[in-house]
């Protein structure tokens, strides 16, 4: 992003301070007006609308200050939109064309498809800061832009791995942006049975199994805490309720999946090691699966209780791209013994 130090603003009183004239009242930002402007602009990209008051207090400056960075922004091409009353504040939107300094059309496009395509089916690896990204990119993207992202889309298949269920992505962006702004979503959810509903939640989280995308959130009618399968939910959409969210009683999203999902479904104990270090390992694996314990810089060990069937689980070790062992369970072994066999075979050796 170039330098912002050339921009100016229309001086709107004789007494202004000298503090304010520099662009702030002081505070860890107020003297350094382009990093201000940046960790705004990074503010406004949030999906939701800002107070003036609270982005006063995040920046360290008055009010007049961020109405001034807020005009610094506008002249600089950022179409940023403000309300009126108690309740408004500050919302960066769509404009006429994409926002100067970030991304060019064709950049703009490529990233958008290549989130949307990760994204709609689950990709292992696209978790929920990807979301948050492509939530990001779409709310600024003009019309002609999203209908050329729409088009490249269509006209492409995509080859995935895994066997998770394709997702529309702007049902994962809707969400995303719900739980980013604090906004109750309401969405009609299509149960394991059938059963059709309509819920109305405070979301908190999106969770990425590595097959399967999960929503944690609030179920107001329910009062508790309750999981989505995200490939179950149709028509989403942000109420524009505002919430102030609840704690989450396991803390952790994930661990709040793994507690919900799969309880009651037949589990059973995992102990392998590998020829990698922990880091390594954790990246090549869905956190579904676990947390590796280092045991040296160069390997690691996993111990953890899974649910999914030990044959999957043995083609998702063979494909840990290091050295394993799997010490339990006996039946984990011996499928990995069998898939080895076939794998021998079929190479001719």
């Amino acid at each position: 992003m170039t330098s912002t130090s050339g921009t100016t603003s229309t001086s709107t009183s004789g007494t202004t301070s000298a503090s304010e004239r520099s662009g702030g009242t002081g505070g860890t930002g107020g003297t350094d007006t382009p990093a201000r402007l940046l960790q705004l602009l990074s503010l406004l990209q949030t999906p939701r609308e800002w107070p003036g008051g609270e982005l006063s207090d995040r920046l360290g400056v008055s009010r007049r200050t961020v109405r001034r960075d807020i005009d610094r922004l506008r002249d600089l091409g950022y179409p940023v939109q403000a309300s009126q009353g108690t309740a408004g504040g500050y919302r960066l939107v769509a404009g006429k064309a994409m926002p100067p300094l970030v991304l060019d059309d064709e950049e703009a496009v490529a990233i958008a498809v290549g989130l949307r395509a990760g994204a709609g089916h689950a990709v292992e690896g696209v978790e929920e800061a990807s979301v948050r990204a492509l939530a990001k990119l779409e709310q600024v993207l003009p019309s002609r832009l999203r209908h050329r992202v729409q088009a490249l889309q269509i006209a492409t298949t995509p080859l995935t791995s895994g066997d998770g269920a394709s997702i529309a992505p702007e049902t994962l962006t809707v969400m995303a942006s719900a739980a980013a702004g604090q906004e109750r979503l309401r969405f009609a959810y299509r149960s394991g049975d059938g059963t059709e509903s309509r819920r109305l939640t405070e979301p908190h989280r999106l969770v990425s199994t590595g097959r399967r995308w999960y929503l944690v959130a609030y179920d107001i009618d329910r009062d508790d805490w309750r999981t989505f399968r995200v490939d179950r939910v149709s028509s989403p959409f942000a109420t524009g309720a505002r919430f102030v969210p609840r704690e989450l009683p396991t803390g952790d999203a994930a661990e709040f999946i793994r507690r919900s999902v799969w309880r009651g479904q037949p589990s059973y104990a995992i102990d392998v090691t590998f020829a990698a270090s922990a880091e390594a390992v954790a990246a090549r694996f869905p956190a579904a699966l676990g947390t590796p314990e280092a045991l040296t810089d160069s390997t690691c060990r996993l111990r953890s209780t899974v649910t999914d069937s030990v044959d999957w689980l043995a083609v998702r070790l063979a494909m840990a791209g290091c050295d394993f062992v799997a010490h339990e369970p006996p039946e984990l072994v011996a499928s990995l013994r069998g898939l080895g066999s076939r794998l021998t075979r079929a190479s001719g050796a």
